[in-house]
Formats: C-alpha cells, sequence, structure tokens
C-alpha cells in the first residue's frame, strides 16, 4: 500500500512497483490508509510523513500497536531525513524503516524486498 497525498508520488511508485510484479494499492491521507486497513491486509506499507489531517508518525503508530496490524511492515517515505526525523520514526512511530526521498530506485526496490522477507521484530 502507497500513502501519500501527492498523486504523482502515489503514480510513479504505483508504476515502479507494478513494473516489479507487486500489486498496488493506493490511500491519499493517513485516514484512508487506516479505513482501508479494516478489509484490506497489504504486505507493506510505504507511508509518507506529511500529510493533512493526520501525519504518517500517527498512522504508523496506529498500526503497529494495532493487534490485527502490528505484523504489517511500514516503511516512512519521506522528504525529512534528519537525524531527529529518523529516530521518531523508528522510536516514537514504531515504522519498521526510514527511506528518503527522492529515492533511488534500486534501492527502494532491495529495501522492499528485504522489509517483505523480514518479519518486523516488534
Amino acid at each position: 500500500m502507497v500513502v501519500d497525498d501527492e498523486p504523482d508520488i502515489r503514480y510513479l511508485l504505483r508504476k515502479m512497483l507494478e513494473k516489479e510484479g507487486y500489486e498496488v494499492t493506493e490511500a491519499r491521507d493517513g485516514r484512508e490508509c487506516l479505513e482501508k486497513l479494516k478489509k484490506e491486509r497489504p504486505d507493506l506499507i510505504l507511508l509518507d510523513i506529511m500529510m493533512p489531517g493526520m501525519f504518517g508518525w500517527e498512522v504508523s503508530k496506529r498500526i503497529k500497536e494495532d493487534e490485527a496490524t502490528k505484523s504489517i511492515p511500514v516503511a516512512m517515505l519521506t522528504v525529512r531525513t534528519s537525524e531527529e526525523d529518523k529516530v521518531k520514526s523508528l522510536e516514537e512511530s514504531l515504522a519498521d524503516w526510514h527511506i528518503s526521498k527522492p529515492m533511488d530506485r534500486e534501492k527502494l526496490m532491495e529495501t522492499i524486498k528485504w522489509l517483505l522477507e523480514t518479519p518486523p521484530k516488534r
């Protein structure tokens, strides 16, 4: 699942992932993501941090604190690149990884593969 308020980012990620054989679902914001999780169980969530309504950090924390969804790997995918932001993603929001935008396509695919093969350890 790709969660980002920018349509161009969702489109770009969808095309990259589909080219690699992944099935992609999208959400425009955190609330839509949480709603879709009630019906769908994606194998991985790529989650933007800065979105209207609810920041991705809050969305990630809710996903990871919910027994039904906590095993879904969450990777923050964001322009926020400071060490403080990375720590907040991993420690406070309980995300499994922090990926900086702009992303290198090859590195992104390697990270996705690794996250799908390595179950979260929380």
